[in-house]
């Protein structure tokens, strides 16, 4: 069984989703689909065809939460040091073309949002980055072209 290294606030935030979901959206659409019932012919309800498939989303999303939140490692990066980047570092680049500098912190696949700087381990510049020191450039090919990175700073805070 692989292991999926997490943040300690990657695994709150799915923990927050998988209580919601149980707690809040499996009991509305269940009674969702007893409200649909009772308005009759289940062969031409819309509303209830509409609640079931709800319905498997749902538990879907649940199951895979629970399969992620059971396989999950959690990385405490306070405890993490060194002047290599490894999984929960946050590095500042500066694009080599651009001279715009950009932050990242490196965090597992289900926490990652570019928007917020939360970089997914398996992203190309984060394996790119990984192993690497301040000072070290690194080049990496996205969808866009290719890049330069430069690696001006890394924490673990």
């Amino acid at each position: 069984m692989e292991r999926l290294p997490i943040t300690a606030a990657g695994h709150a935030k799915l923990e927050a989703e998988l209580k919601n979901l149980k707690g809040n959206a499996r009991p509305q659409v269940i009674q969702a689909i007893a409200t649909a019932r009772e308005h009759g012919d289940l062969s031409e309800n819309a509303e209830y065809h509409a609640a079931k498939e709800q319905q498997s989303l749902i538990e879907g999303r649940i199951a895979e939460l629970e399969d992620k939140l059971g396989r999950s490692e959690i990385i405490d990066v306070s405890a993490i040091s060194g002047k290599q980047i490894k999984f929960g570092a946050t590095v500042l680049l500066v694009d080599e073309d651009t001279d715009e500098e950009i932050t990242y912190q490196i965090v597992g696949e289900d926490e990652s949002n570019i928007e917020e700087g939360l970089l997914s381990l398996k992203a190309p510049l984060a394996r790119a980055l990984l192993n690497k020191e301040q000072g070290d450039s690194v080049e990496v090919t996205t969808p866009g072209g290719s890049k330069a990175y430069e690696v001006l700073d890394v924490k673990y805070i």
